[in-house]
């Protein structure tokens, strides 16, 4: 389907034909293979580094490129249409940039940023771990200081781009419990004493490894320390506002992927001497996925719009990815249903898509976790 954008640039006009481009003849073509084997596409990231799409929303003067929020998802909304492991590895990957870019001093975002946004390289975000996914401020890996070092010890849980990327976000307490003795510290994915664990099985986005990741006495040099000691709980929330983001534009972009292929499967089909698609009762449930995916991008955008304002958007972040997500699930599965037994076999993606979607209701907070962020601003203001 044609899309009607409303973008800010001709910049970011031609941004998004280069990223529709490099979709359909880069990423497209080898989706199938890849998810069936399991491999991680890192060729195609640094396709996708080596065309300036790893860094957009930072800025220039780093290597960046410099756009606004509202075109950079976008751009993962095209990629999620295409190949939601991939769209996913990008906003991962712009996660993994934040800490440094938006709380590094001065000199280590001139030391660190050049090459995290320059496109060779990917990094991963270690926040959760076996006994806390959504109690963050719990967390229990420790990060000890000894001379000019901190020593880390803990496991993290859950991490995409485990094994695969070059640098690692790690969150870990170097104070008293609670969020105020977390920090944050930018790990070399090669440093002694990280050991990246086995693959996890996941039902959907097969190409994405996710995995436990060991941290065994690993020295990290203290000027690697991000912000301020005790400054990490707060860097991480602030962190998942824009990654919520991301996750909300992938959830988009794989909705509007099960829309097309339902709808043109659905103008083919004939049952009854006519396209099904004109049976009222199946041509009124199109037009309510359409109408979801539409709702969900707008509400999507407005909250990046609030973002590039500078204005709060938290809140906003956290309506987008709870939407967005349901959204995507419940869109999904009906494209299954619209194609009836076939959209139960893998000879089409709608299956693929609804074992995709169901992620990302739980990835960067569930979306029980959402309820709580927009419930509990609610008691705030009344």
């Amino acid at each position: 389907m044609n899309i009607e954008r409303f973008l800010p640039t001709e910049e970011a006009v031609a941004l998004l034909e280069l990223t529709q481009e490099l979709a359909e003849h880069e990423l497209a073509p080898k989706v199938d293979d890849f998810e069936a084997r399991g491999e991680f596409p890192r060729e195609g990231i640094r396709t996708l580094g080596r065309a300036g799409l790893l860094g957009l929303p930072y800025p220039e003067e780093f290597g960046g490129g410099g756009q606004p929020y509202e075109v950079y998802l976008q751009v993962l909304e095209v990629l999620a249409g295409r190949w939601l492991a991939v769209a996913e590895a990008v906003s991962v990957h712009t996660l993994s940039c934040y800490p440094v870019a938006a709380h590094g001093s001065d000199s280590q975002r001139k030391r660190f940023l050049p090459d995290m946004l320059g496109g060779e390289l990917l990094g991963a975000y270690c926040l959760s771990e076996p006994q806390g996914g959504s109690d963050a401020a719990s967390l229990t890996t420790r990060a000890v200081r000894d001379g000019d070092d901190f020593v880390v010890t803990g496991t993290k849980a859950w991490i995409t781009h485990a094994g695969v990327a070059d640098f690692y976000n790690v969150f870990c307490r170097t104070g008293g419990p609670g969020p105020e003795g977390i920090s944050c510290l930018l790990t070399e994915a090669d440093t002694a004493g990280i050991t990246p664990q086995a693959r996890e099985k996941t039902m959907g986005l097969r190409s994405s490894p996710v995995a436990q990741i060991a941290f065994d006495s690993a020295r990290v040099s203290a000027d690697r320390l991000i912000g301020d000691e005790g400054g990490g709980f707060r860097i991480a929330m602030s962190a998942l506002d824009s990654g919520r983001l991301g996750i909300a534009a992938c959830a988009v972009g794989l909705a509007q992927a099960a829309l097309d292929y339902a709808v043109a499967y659905s103008r083919e089909r004939d049952q009854f001497g006519q396209r099904i698609i004109d049976f009222q009762g199946l041509g009124f449930m199109l037009a309510d996925m359409a109408t979801q995916v539409s709702a969900a991008r707008a509400l999507t955008l407005h909250a990046a719009r609030l973002r590039d304002a500078g204005r709060r958007y938290s809140v906003e972040s956290a309506k987008a990815k709870l939407f967005a997500t349901d959204m995507a699930m419940k869109v999904t599965t009906d494209a299954v249903q619209v194609l009836g037994g076939y959209g139960y076999v893998a000879d089409h993606p709608v299956e693929r898509y609804m074992r995709e979607a169901k992620v990302l209701q739980i990835v960067e907070g569930t979306n029980q976790i959402q309820r709580l962020v927009i419930s509990r601003a609610l008691a705030r203001q009344h």
